[in-house]
Protein backbone atom coordinates (compact mmCIF):
# COMPACT_ATOMS: atom_id res chain seq x y z
CA UNK A 1 0.00 0.00 0.00
CA UNK A 2 3.09 2.32 1.07
CA UNK A 3 4.44 1.34 -2.42
CA UNK A 4 1.74 2.55 -4.38
CA UNK A 5 1.37 5.91 -2.56
CA UNK A 6 5.04 6.85 -3.06
CA UNK A 7 4.74 5.81 -7.07
CA UNK A 8 1.54 8.03 -7.41
CA UNK A 9 3.73 11.15 -5.70
CA UNK A 10 6.63 10.30 -8.12
CA UNK A 11 4.36 10.77 -11.17
CA UNK A 12 2.56 14.14 -9.79
CA UNK A 13 6.18 15.41 -9.77
CA UNK A 14 6.56 15.82 -13.21
CA UNK A 15 2.99 16.83 -14.38
CA UNK A 16 3.73 19.69 -10.59
CA UNK A 17 7.04 20.79 -12.91
CA UNK A 18 5.03 21.11 -15.76
CA UNK A 19 2.11 22.87 -14.29
CA UNK A 20 4.80 26.02 -12.84
CA UNK A 21 6.64 25.86 -16.00
CA UNK A 22 4.12 26.75 -18.35
CA UNK A 23 2.05 28.93 -15.76
CA UNK A 24 5.22 30.32 -15.75
CA UNK A 25 6.17 31.06 -18.57
CA UNK A 26 2.11 32.10 -19.58
CA UNK A 27 2.78 34.83 -16.76
CA UNK A 28 5.98 36.10 -18.03
CA UNK A 29 4.86 36.52 -21.84
CA UNK A 30 1.55 38.46 -20.93
CA UNK A 31 3.69 40.24 -18.02
CA UNK A 32 6.37 41.45 -20.68
CA UNK A 33 3.91 41.95 -23.23
CA UNK A 34 1.03 44.09 -21.57
CA UNK A 35 2.85 45.81 -18.13
CA UNK A 36 5.82 47.78 -20.31
CA UNK A 37 3.31 49.35 -22.85
CA UNK A 38 0.34 50.20 -20.40
CA UNK A 39 1.89 51.59 -17.40
CA UNK A 40 6.06 51.30 -18.47
CA UNK A 41 6.77 48.91 -16.04
CA UNK A 42 10.22 46.70 -16.93
CA UNK A 43 9.77 43.09 -18.12
CA UNK A 44 10.57 40.13 -15.89
CA UNK A 45 12.65 37.47 -16.06
CA UNK A 46 11.56 33.00 -15.99
CA UNK A 47 12.44 33.06 -12.23
CA UNK A 48 10.62 36.44 -11.13
CA UNK A 49 7.40 34.86 -13.16
CA UNK A 50 7.60 31.69 -11.24
CA UNK A 51 8.23 34.00 -7.95
CA UNK A 52 4.99 36.50 -9.05
CA UNK A 53 3.10 32.77 -9.11
CA UNK A 54 3.64 32.31 -5.87
CA UNK A 55 3.54 35.20 -3.99
CA UNK A 56 -0.26 35.31 -5.88
CA UNK A 57 -0.85 31.86 -4.65
CA UNK A 58 0.69 33.27 -1.01
CA UNK A 59 -1.89 36.66 -0.79
CA UNK A 60 -4.92 35.77 -2.44
CA UNK A 61 -5.13 31.96 -2.73
CA UNK A 62 -4.84 31.68 -6.41
CA UNK A 63 -5.14 27.87 -8.39
CA UNK A 64 -7.46 26.32 -6.02
CA UNK A 65 -8.67 23.46 -7.48
CA UNK A 66 -10.31 22.34 -4.47
CA UNK A 67 -13.54 23.69 -3.24
CA UNK A 68 -14.28 20.91 -0.68
CA UNK A 69 -14.96 22.95 2.14
CA UNK A 70 -17.42 25.62 0.72
CA UNK A 71 -19.57 22.51 -0.56
CA UNK A 72 -19.84 20.73 2.95
CA UNK A 73 -20.76 24.51 4.32
CA UNK A 74 -23.35 24.22 1.57
CA UNK A 75 -24.88 20.94 2.30
CA UNK A 76 -24.68 21.34 6.06
CA UNK A 77 -26.42 24.53 5.99
CA UNK A 78 -29.23 23.16 3.91
CA UNK A 79 -29.37 19.83 5.80
CA UNK A 80 -30.33 23.01 8.51
CA UNK A 81 -32.50 24.41 6.48
CA UNK A 82 -34.78 21.72 5.63
CA UNK A 83 -35.26 20.47 9.30
CA UNK A 84 -36.57 23.95 10.23
CA UNK A 85 -40.23 24.41 10.76
CA UNK A 86 -41.96 27.03 8.73
CA UNK A 87 -41.93 29.92 11.18
CA UNK A 88 -38.11 29.21 11.88
CA UNK A 89 -37.31 29.73 8.47
CA UNK A 90 -39.15 33.03 8.53
CA UNK A 91 -37.54 34.25 11.89
CA UNK A 92 -33.98 33.05 10.32
CA UNK A 93 -34.75 35.54 6.87
CA UNK A 94 -35.86 38.60 9.10
CA UNK A 95 -32.73 38.16 11.42
CA UNK A 96 -30.41 37.64 8.44
CA UNK A 97 -31.95 40.58 6.58
CA UNK A 98 -31.59 43.09 9.52
CA UNK A 99 -27.76 42.62 9.09
CA UNK A 100 -26.99 41.67 5.47
CA UNK A 101 -29.92 43.49 3.41
CA UNK A 102 -33.31 42.41 2.60
CA UNK A 103 -33.91 38.69 0.55
CA UNK A 104 -36.07 38.14 -1.45
CA UNK A 105 -39.62 36.54 -1.22
CA UNK A 106 -39.91 33.68 0.52
CA UNK A 107 -40.53 30.10 -1.98
CA UNK A 108 -44.26 29.91 -0.83
CA UNK A 109 -45.30 33.82 -1.10
CA UNK A 110 -43.23 34.25 -4.85
CA UNK A 111 -45.04 31.39 -6.77
CA UNK A 112 -48.53 32.51 -5.44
Amino acid sequence: MKRHWIQRGLMFVPFAVLFVTVFSYVVLRLWNWLTPALFGWHPITFWQAVGLLILCKILFGGFRGHSGHHRYWRQRMMERWEKMTPEEREKFRQGFGHRCGPFGAPADESKA
